[in-house]
Formats: structure tokens, sequence, C-alpha cells
């Protein structure tokens, strides 16, 4: 990275970046441009250091760009709206190879297109440890955002994309192994359902949220939210063979995964019981009036509370 310098790097990756429709002017400027037909944009944005959010031993440059790019397109799914473009802010050590910058740039790149958006621009940054800031955006085209305070007592709860793969895959990592495959991969390139976000928006979807840091957690924020109480029903959980032979040779009930593991973003929605869901979509329980009136929040499972780490938080003991 030294070697090519700050400049030499951005025109190193800015040239690998295809334009789509959405952008009107892409990078090389002090800042793109972006269409937004709707009026209004869809915005967010995660950091990822490594050591915490990737190991560069467990993943390639690639596996990391298509990780850091997915989990903010979910993002921008699970509000209803269609990803459009993504900035990233690179911090890097002087004597990282610059190879390993342009093929993150791949990976985002590629998982861009997955989601129907692209990379318009950022910045790169000298620093200690390498860094991601990325941003999202996103257009609602028409359609009114689908928020978390939305859900109403007796909406049912359905799930569409993977649960407890990332986990199970990290736990694999974490003992110094590198199969099942399929877990692995899991955790180190998700696969959100990015259009079933919009699609839910479609079907009249009342509160949405994607799975990030552990289903039971992302649905508390729903259940705080909406002031209401959800209950998960544990047989509903469809938990593969090969996720039950990891967890009987670690020693971990796979249910945990599924209900307390994040990084898969899959998308998670409550919607009127009336709505005829597409096969795509499991129902797993419901919104339900709060065990103390006035003080929802809580999910249960089978209408116990679940005593297992709900998920992730940066900030709690792990």
């Amino acid at each position: 990275m030294g070697e090519l310098g700050e400049f030499g790097l951005i025109r190193e990756l800015t040239a690998r970046l295809p334009m789509t429709p959405a952008v009107e002017l892409g990078p090389g400027d002090d800042a793109a441009v972006v269409k937004a037909p709707d009026g209004r944009v869809v915005a967010t944005t995660d950091v990822l250091i490594e050591g915490r959010h990737f190991r560069r031993d467990w993943s390639t440059a690639y596996d990391v760009g298509r990780k850091c790019a997915a989990q903010n397109l979910a993002d921008i799914a699970a509000m209803g709206a269609v990803p459009t473009a993504l900035l990233l802010g690179l911090v890097t050590p002087a004597d990282l190879p610059t190879t390993w910058a342009t093929e993150l740039m791949d990976g985002l790149r590629d998982e861009c297109q997955v989601a129907g958006a692209t990379v318009v621009g950022g910045d790169v940054v000298r620093g200690d440890t390498i860094t991601l800031a990325i941003t999202a955006l996103g257009d609602l085209q028409g359609r009114r955002p689908v928020v978390r305070s939305g859900a109403q007592v007796g909406d049912v709860v359905a799930v569409t994309g993977w649960l407890g793969w990332s986990a199970a895959g990290l736990t694999v990592l974490q003992r110094g192994f590198r199969s099942p495959r399929a877990f692995v991969e899991a955790h180190r390139r998700p696969e959100p359902p990015y259009h079933a976000g919009p699609a839910a928006s479609d079907l009249g979807a009342t509160a949405m949220v994607d799975v990030s840091d552990g289903l039971v957690a992302d649905l508390g924020h729903v259940a705080r939210a909406s002031n209401a109480d959800i209950d998960l029903r544990a047989a509903e959980f469809d938990i593969p063979a090969q996720m039950a032979d990891i967890g009987q040779a670690v020693g971990v009930d796979p249910l945990v995964w599924v209900l307390s593991g994040g990084e898969d973003h899959a998308i998670v929605a409550t919607f009127p019981k009336s709505t005829q869901l597409p096969a795509r979509w499991r129902v797993i329980g419901e919104v339900v009036r709060p065990a103390r009136p006035g003080r929802g929040g809580v999910v249960t499972v089978d209408g116990a509370p679940w005593d297992r780490t709900a998920g992730w938080d940066h900030f709690a003991e792990q």
C-alpha cells in the first residue's frame, strides 16, 4: 500500500467498479450522485475491525468484502427498500499487500451486484489496524419503510434465509477446522435474501429486521419497539443433520445457534395472520399480548423465557 500511495490505490480500486442506472455520477469527484426517484433515501452504516469482525487467517480479502457488503445491504432490504449504492472507508497499514485491497473491492463489487447496487466512492486512510467503514444506500420505490415498531398482537412471525449456519461455522473455525465447508462458507460469506425485504413490504409486513445479532436479540428489538411480546415455536425450526452433527461433536445444542447466532442476515418479519405467505417464508411464532401490561419486549420460546444468550452485544460480557 505504501509503495502504491493513496491516489494510486484509489485508482486501482475504482477501476474495478461498474456503475448501475441508479448512479448518476460515480467515483472521481468530491462526492457521488445517486438517483433517488422516490424522494427518500434509506441509509445505514457499519464499522468492521480486523480481529473483532474478521480474521485474515480465516477469511480471504474477497470473503471480507462479500461479508461486509452483505451485512449493510441486508439492513437496506430489511426496511423494505432496494439497495442502490455503497461507500467504503478503508483504514489500512502501509505494509498491507495491495492485492488484499483489490480483492476486498472485488468482494464488495460482486456482493453489490447480487443485490443490484454498486460501490460509488469512499476514502482511504493509513492506520495500524485494518478497519472498514461501510455506508449503504437504498430506494423505497414508493413503498412505506417497514419499521420495527409496527408489529401487532395476533401477527405471525415468519423468517426467510438461513438461521444458525454462520454461528455453527464460526464454532468450527474456532476449533481449528475448515469443514463442514457449507457452514464455514456461511460464516465467511452470508447470503441475505435481499429481494425478500421489498417483497415482504408488498405483502403487508407490519415490522421487519435482518438477523445480524441473533434471532432472539433482533426480535427483542421488534418486541420492545412494538410494545408487545413474541413467542417462538421451537418445533418450527429446521435443524440440518450436519448442523446437529457439529453440535453433538462440540457439545452445543444447535437450537442455540439458530436462536442466538447472528451474521446469517436472514430476514424476519411480522405479518397479519390472514396474509398468504409464499413458500420461502416459514412461520416460526406469533406476536402476543405483553405478559406485563404496557411493558412489552419479551421473546419467549414455547411460552417459556429463553435463558441462554440472546445474541451479540458489543459491550456485554460474552
